[in-house]
């Protein structure tokens, strides 16, 4: 069965941080040091793009089976927006003309678009390797069983979220029975040659904290995991990932109801890592919204930071070495080891 829903989005509770703007007024209110600064002060600034793109991601909607406490996206049952026929096409089309050799399908539950299995196979058509972010549970609905099979066959590198080792947090933080309906998929994954080293089907899970602080060092908590999921559970994977929780959106809403919001960016500044900088997937992906409008990172797109153009009519010149929108949520991915 589908796991229950914990809250609702943002938007169905009309709540005021479901607008973007409102989200920026309350993160620039908090009384740490603007980014640039932090950067300039580091011979760091501006932060700018590569002149490659290596990822293209798109968002292709809001619609999700579940919804989190910590997403930063607002996912929900109750989303609506789904990225039109016509921006799947600019997308596809982008991503030939340019050669882009990566494509990264987030949502959302990005599966729960309509020409989901048409947008990988076309991308594998064109020798992309891709990328589905995926939360494990929508493939124990009943119209989606398919998934891990469609993906060994398209050799769909997985990037799951699973933000702890233990049932009870797990579904605190995502939903009631989350945890079960994700080992479950795991071990179909597994099956089907998910994990396995030399399968050439890569499983990488990806890890949050569950409260506000900061994630344990990649390298410790991989191993850890390792040793957990296999023994207790039987179960295999490639990489964890561990990501610093978003200050945006449902998290920004809990941090400040708890009265944690100012300690958790002063937190966030304080492991402020220079070393992160050069490696920041802003400055290598582009980011394209469901509406077709462009950004640097998701995160961005979150909060409404839009670059001028969108996917139908942006050039390659155009982003070249363009200077990243950046503002007090991005201490969260230069914080410490920084998140991948």
């Amino acid at each position: 069965m589908p796991s229950k829903r914990l809250i609702q989005t943002l938007q169905r509770q009309a709540h005021p941080l479901a607008n973007p703007l409102i989200q920026q007024q309350v993160l620039a209110q908090v009384p740490v040091p603007a980014f640039n600064e932090t950067l300039l002060a580091y011979g760091l600034a501006p932060l700018r793009a590569e002149s490659r793109i290596d990822v293209l991601q798109i968002n292709v909607g809001r619609r999700c089976n579940q919804t989190c406490h910590h997403c930063h996206v607002d996912a929900g049952p109750d989303r609506k927006e789904v990225m039109p026929p016509e921006i799947v096409a600019a997308c596809l089309d982008v991503l030939a003309r340019w050669r882009i050799p990566t494509l990264d399908i987030t949502g959302g539950a990005p599966e729960l678009h309509p020409a989901f299995t048409e947008i990988v196979r076309q991308a594998r058509a064109l020798g992309c390797h891709v990328i589905d972010r995926c939360n494990l549970t929508i493939a124990q609905l009943p119209n989606y069983r398919y998934l891990p099979q469609f993906f060994a066959e398209h050799q769909v590198e997985i990037i799951a979220s699973l933000p702890t080792t233990d049932p009870e947090s797990t579904d605190g933080q995502r939903g009631e029975g989350v945890f079960a309906q994700s080992l479950v998929t795991l071990r179909e994954l597994n099956a089907l040659g998910y994990g396995i080293e030399g399968s050439g089907l890569l499983l990488n899970l990806i890890a949050n904290p569950t409260g506000p602080y900061l994630p344990e060092a990649q390298e410790t908590l991989e191993q850890r995991w390792r040793q957990e999921l296999a023994t207790r559970y039987g179960i295999v994977f490639n990489r964890l990932y561990t990501l610093t929780n978003m200050p945006i959106s449902r998290y920004l809403a809990h941090l400040q109801a708890n009265g944690e919001l100012e300690a958790y960016m002063h937190l966030l500044v304080q492991a402020f890592n220079p070393a992160t900088v050069n490696g920041l997937m802003c400055r290598t992906t582009l980011s394209v919204g469901w509406d077709g409008r462009l950004y640097d990172c998701d995160f961005n797109q979150m909060l409404d930071l839009a670059l001028p153009q969108t996917i139908r009519d942006v050039t390659i010149a155009d982003l070249a070495g363009r200077e990243i929108r950046t503002a007090a949520h991005c201490y969260a991915c230069t914080a410490a080891a920084g998140s991948t």
